[in-house]
C-alpha cells in the first residue's frame, strides 16, 4: 500500500485538466479551423465517456461510510463537486470558443452557420421541402402529462423540450431527434457564400408542421440530452452464457441512473423545474449548455471552404525493404521491422495477414483482439485464412468498452467464417495487441509476429500514434507461443523469458528495471528512464518512481491523458518532469527507455502505468533488440522531448502551460517525426 502521504493528483481532475487541453487545441489560432471545431467535438465526445463512466462510479460511491472514505483517501461528495465546478468553467470556456470565435471565424471564410431566424425566404423553401422529405416522417412527439412520469429518456440522445402556450393553458412535450440523418445540411450558395444549418435548427423551423393539430399562441423548444451510467453489472463468469449476458447487460446500459442533464442554458426555468422534478436528477447533474447537444457529431461538420481549413492529409510512408509486391515473411526472417502508424502504413499489418491467409506453409494464425474497425480487412484476412485451411484463433475481448456490441457482432462472423473464437480469461481483460504466425520451414514451425502498442484497427491507425513490431526473432516468438497457449486454455500464462505480461509479470518486472536505475545512481553513474504512456495513475508504480527520484534517477515522462504524478516536488520528485502532447494524431503508443548502465534498454508495450492494465487485464511488453530499432524508437522520443510547439507541462497547479525549452528552434514532434521517417537512411 503507498504511503497515502505522497503527493498526488486525483485522478478524475486530472483527466478534467486532460481534456482542458483538448479544448485549448480548439481554441489554438494555428490549428485549421474546422480542426478547432473537430477538437470541441472530441472535448465534448470524451465528457460524456467521462459521465458515463468515472462520474457514474464516483455517484455510487457517494453512500460509503467515513471508513471506506479514508480508505479512498477523498471524500466522493466533495469530488463531484469540484468536478462540476470544473466542468462548468470548461463548459463555458467551449460556448464561448464555439459562439463568439469559431463561428465568427468561419463566416470571415464566407461560410455562415445559420439557424432558424436567420433563414430568407428562398432558404426556407429549401428547408422546408428537405424537412418533409427527410425528417418529418421521423419525428413523433410525446405528449407529457404534467401529473405522470416521463417517458424513459434515452442515453445522449438529443431531445426537443417543448412548451406549447395557448392564452394561459400550457402543454408540454418531447420529441427525439432522429440520428440516421446527417446533423448538417449544406444550402444552396449564393454569391460565393456557404451556408450550413443544424437538423436541430430546420426542426424548430417547421415546429408549426409538427404541432399543426394544436392550437397555441406561442410554441417554444429547448434541448435536453441525458447521460447514463454507463458501467455493466456482469459477473466474471467467460462461457458460452457470457454473450447473452453482455447483451443483456448492453440493453440496461441504455436505462442506466441519469449522471447529468445538459440543457439549453436559455431555457426558462419553469421548464428546467419541470425536467428536475419529473427525472429526479439533483442539482449537481444539471449543466446549463449551448443550444447544441451531442456536439461530437460536429467531428463531422463539412468543409465546404478551402482544403486548408482542415490539417492536410500526408501520404503514408514507406517502410525500408518492406513491398507490398512481395513476401513479407521473408524479409521479416532477416531481421526485424517496425511499422510506425499514422506516419507508415498499417497496410503492412493487412499485407502480412494476407501472406500468411495464402501461404500453403503457413498452417496457423493466432490474434487477439480488441477494437476492430467498422469493416474490418483484418477480419477478412483471418476469415479467408479458416476458407484456406489454416487453423485460426482469434481471442476477441468482448468487454473492450463502448464496443462491446461491435466486438460481439464480428465474434459471430469470425465463427461463421471457420474461425475458432476464444472468449478470453475469467476476471480478466485481454488487453494485449499480439498476433503469431506458425509456418513449416524445413519440416519444424517457424514463427513470425506482430506485436504492437495499438489495436489492428485500420481505422484508428490513421489518427492514433502507435508502433508495431514485426519480428521472427526466437526469443520473442517463443515466448508468444506459450502466451497464445495459456490464452486458448483460459489460464494466464507463466514462466516467460523476454515479454512482459500482465497481470503475472509487469509490476515486478518494472519494479526491477527502476531498481536496476536507483541502483546504478547510488553508484554514480548515469541513471535515467524516459517513459511514455497514455496514463499514470497506479500510485505504488509512483511510489517507485519517487523512490528513484529521491535517489537521483532523471525520470521523464510523456503523459497524453490521466497523470497522477506530480513533478518537481522538492525533496521528492526533483528529478522528475512530465509533458503532453495534443496534436493533430491521438498519441497512444506506450514506450519505455531505461538508462541499464550505459546499455539502454527499449520497450514496447500496450499497458499503461495504471492499476487496471498492470493488475487486472492481459497486456504484453516487448523488449526490442534491433539496436537499428532501439534507435529509431529513441529519436523519435527525443523529439517529443523537445516539442515546444504542442507539447504542455504537466505540474502541480495544473496550468498546462506550453512547454518552452532552451532551443530557438521550433520543434514540432508529428511534424519531424514524419520528415525523420521520410529521409532516413536506411538500415546501417
Amino acid at each position: 500500500m503507498p504511503d497515502q502521504r505522497l503527493p498526488l493528483i486525483n485522478r478524475e481532475i486530472s483527466w478534467l485538466y486532460f481534456n482542458d487541453r483538448v479544448l485549448q487545441e480548439a481554441a489554438d489560432p494555428t490549428v485549421p479551423l474546422i480542426d478547432r471545431v473537430r477538437f470541441l467535438a472530441i472535448f465534448a465526445s470524451n465528457l460524456d465517456e467521462f459521465y458515463r463512466v468515472r462520474v457514474a462510479t464516483l455517484t455510487r460511491l457517494t453512500n460509503l461510510n467515513d471508513k471506506a472514505k479514508q480508505l479512498l483517501g477523498y471524500s466522493p461528495k466533495k469530488l463531484l463537486s469540484q468536478i462540476k465546478n470544473l466542468v462548468l468553467k470548461q463548459e463555458q470556456k467551449f460556448s464561448h470558443l464555439y459562439d463568439n470565435i469559431i463561428v465568427k471565424e468561419l463566416a470571415a471564410e464566407k461560410i455562415f452557420l445559420i439557424n432558424e431566424t436567420q433563414l430568407n425566404v428562398a432558404r426556407g423553401t429549401f428547408v422546408k421541402s428537405y424537412f418533409r422529405e427527410r425528417l418529418l416522417s421521423t419525428l413523433v412527439p410525446v405528449m407529457l402529462d404534467t401529473h405522470g412520469p416521463l417517458p424513459e429518456l434515452r442515453d445522449r440522445a438529443i431531445y426537443f423540450f417543448v412548451k406549447l402556450t395557448n392564452k394561459k393553458k400550457i402543454r408540454y412535450a418531447l420529441i427525439e431527434l432522429p440520428d440516421t440523418v446527417s446533423r448538417f445540411l449544406v444550402l444552396p450558395e449564393t454569391n460565393n457564400l456557404k451556408f450550413i444549418i443544424l437538423s436541430d435548427d430546420i426542426i424548430r423551423y417547421n415546429l408549426e408542421d409538427v404541432f399543426f393539430i394544436f392550437e397555441h399562441d406561442s410554441i417554444e423548444a429547448y434541448s435536453i440530452q441525458l447521460t447514463r451510467d454507463a458501467e455493466l453489472d456482469l459477473d466474471q463468469e467467460v462461457s458460452e452464457k457470457f454473450i447473452d449476458a453482455l447483451s443483456k447487460s448492453l440493453q440496461k446500459r441504455k436505462k442506466g441512473k441519469p449522471m447529468r442533464l445538459q440543457y439549453d442554458a436559455d431555457m426558462p426555468e419553469d421548464m428546467v423545474q419541470f425536467l428536475v422534478d419529473k427525472i429526479g436528477v439533483g442539482k449537481e447533474s444539471l449543466i446549463p449548455v449551448s443550444r447544441y447537444q451531442n456536439f461530437k457529431d460536429f467531428i463531422k461538420f463539412p468543409n465546404v471552404g478551402r482544403p486548408d481549413l482542415e490539417y492536410s492529409k500526408h501520404p503514408s510512408l514507406t517502410v525500408d525493404d518492406l513491398s507490398f509486391g512481395k513476401s513479407l515473411m521473408t524479409s521479416i526472417a532477416k531481421h526485424d521491422y517496425l511499422i510506425s502508424t499514422p506516419y507508415q502504413s498499417f497496410d503492412y499489418i493487412i499485407h502480412f495477414l494476407r501472406e500468411a491467409a495464402i501461404d500453403p506453409k503457413v498452417k496457423e494464425i493466432s490474434l487477439s483482439i480488441y477494437r476492430l474497425a467498422e469493416n474490418s480487412r483484418v477480419v477478412h484476412a483471418l476469415i479467408n485464412a479458416a476458407k484456406n485451411g489454416k487453423k485460426v484463433n482469434v481471442l476477441v475481448e468482448l468487454r473492450a468498452r463502448f464496443d462491446e456490441q461491435n466486438n460481439i457482432g464480428w465474434s459471430n462472423r469470425l465463427e461463421e467464417g471457420g474461425v475458432n473464437v476464444i472468449y478470453g480469461i475469467a476476471g480478466y481483460k485481454v488487453h494485449s495487441k499480439i498476433c503469431l504466425v506458425t509456418r513449416i520451414e524445413k519440416g519444424k514451425p517457424a514463427h513470425y509476429a506482430a506485436l504492437s502498442t495499438g489495436n489492428f484497427n485500420e481505422k484508428t491507425s490513421e489518427i492514433y500514434a502507435d508502433h508495431t513490431l514485426l519480428t521472427a526473432s526466437k526469443r520473442l516468438t517463443a515466448d508468444l507461443v506459450q502466451v497464445f497457449r495459456a490464452l486458448n486454455k483460459g489460464v494466464l500464462p507463466r514462466g516467460l523469458k523476454h515479454l512482459i505480461v500482465s497481470p503475472i509479470d509487469s509490476r515486478p518486472a518494472i519494479y526491477k528495471l527502476v531498481d536496476t536505475e536507483i541502483a546504478n545512481a547510488k553508484l554514480g553513474k548515469p541513471a535515467y528512464m524516459v517513459l511514455k504512456m497514455n496514463s499514470l495513475t497506479d500510485e505504488s508504480m509512483i511510489a517507485k518512481l519517487y523512490q528513484a527520484s529521491k535517489a537521483g534517477v532523471k525520470i521523464q515522462l510523456i503523459i497524453r491523458g490521466m497523470c497522477c504524478l506530480v513533478p518537481g516536488v522538492k525533496g521528492v520528485s526533483d528529478n522528475i518532469t512530465a509533458i503532453s502532447i495534443i496534436d493533430k494524431y491521438l498519441e497512444h503508443a506506450r514506450v519505455m527507455i531505461f538508462g541499464n548502465g550505459g546499455d539502454e534498454l527499449v520497450y514496447l508495450t500496450s499497458a499503461d502505468l495504471m492499476s487496471r492494465n498492470i493488475d487486472n487485464r492481459v497486456e504484453v511488453g516487448f523488449p526490442i533488440y534491433s539496436s537499428w530499432l532501439q534507435k529509431e524508437i529513441r529519436d523519435i522520443i527525443d523529439l517529443q522531448l523537445t516539442d515546444n510547439t504542442k507539447a504542455r507541462e504537466i505540474n502541480a497547479a495544473n496550468s498546462n502551460k506550453y512547454h518552452k525549452t532552451k532551443s530557438d528552434t521550433l520543434v514540432r514532434a508529428q511534424i519531424d517525426i514524419y520528415n525523420y521517417l521520410k529521409n532516413k537512411k536506411g538500415r546501417v
